[in-house]
């Protein structure tokens, strides 16, 4: 053996930084048209969803009777335009399927198998992709929260109707509705990570995020309890007001710690799924 040989030898290939993962899984994300157009039309449907409520309200303000117009003004009603049921329901819809794919993406194509060949350490790369996905679903949650309040409110406005963002509530509903993105974006990582295929992933992620939540009852203890553990309630739990009396109520503070467990819980899950699996 030379000694070119020996020093060729003795050569061995630095770890990775985090830093390197980091930036190689923004890469791959944005290097995916699907993700700019993903965000993109995900960002108008829900805006437009509260815009459209918001419009319908100025649009037949006097049609309605005297009662409502002025039950409407002492409940804060245009605090419900900013970000309403159906606009969640989206949110929760196209966050999980991005975050779901994102993971599984990668091992339809086969690029997993790459990826990890050169980076065996599989822990480190699924946590840089946790990361990427969670701040840039938390920016596209912000975005269209604040977007939607911002719009909704010029609307009600023209009716003086419309509400400050230092109205009590109004922030919290803002913060509630943009972290609801990365909060289901994770736990659809998570149900990617365990369950490895694109469509049925992303309808796991359709049931476990909105299909059971929506099944399950206010009107009973047992199924109200469980409720108050899924994002979609601990979302409806930060809504300023409402309109009926809850026969179980239950804190902010315990709806804010429902999101970040689900989100640690399904980072974790994300994380540790590969590492004791084929890809």
């Amino acid at each position: 053996m030379t000694t070119l040989d020996l020093r060729a030898a003795s050569v061995v290939e630095p770890r990775a930084r985090f830093r390197d993962l980091v930036a190689s899984e923004w890469l791959k994300l944005w290097s995916l048209r699907s993700t700019g157009w993903a965000l993109l039309l995900s960002a108008l449907a829900v805006v437009g969803f509260n815009f459209g409520t918001a419009w319908d309200h100025y649009r037949y303000w006097f049609q309605y009777d005297g009662q409502s117009r002025a039950d409407f003004k002492a409940n804060d009603m245009g605090l419900w335009d900013a970000f309403t049921g159906n606009a969640s329901m989206v949110l929760i819809l196209c966050a999980g399927a991005m975050g779901a794919v994102a993971v599984v993406g990668e091992y339809s194509s086969g690029l997993i198998r790459t990826t990890f060949a050169a980076v065996p350490a599989r822990g480190p790369v699924m946590a840089a992709k946790v990361l990427v996905v969670a701040v840039v679903q938390t920016v596209f949650g912000v975005v269209v929260a604040a977007g939607s309040f911002w719009s909704t409110q010029a609307m009600l406005s023209a009716r003086d109707l419309g509400l400050p963002i230092t109205h009590p509530g109004a922030l919290r509903i803002v913060v509630a509705s943009a972290l609801l993105a990365p909060v289901c974006a994770l736990v659809g990582m998570a149900i990617g990570a365990l369950l490895r295929k694109s469509a049925v992933s992303i309808v796991g992620s359709v049931v476990v995020l909105l299909l059971l939540p929506s099944a399950l009852s206010d009107q009973r203890h047992l199924t109200a309890v469980l409720a108050h553990t899924t994002p979609l309630h601990a979302w409806r739990r930060q809504m300023p007001v409402g309109l009926g009396q809850d026969p179980y109520p239950w804190s902010t503070g315990a709806a804010w710690l429902v999101c970040g467990l689900w989100a640690l819980v399904a980072a974790v899950v994300t994380v540790l799924a590969v590492r004791r699996r084929d890809q």
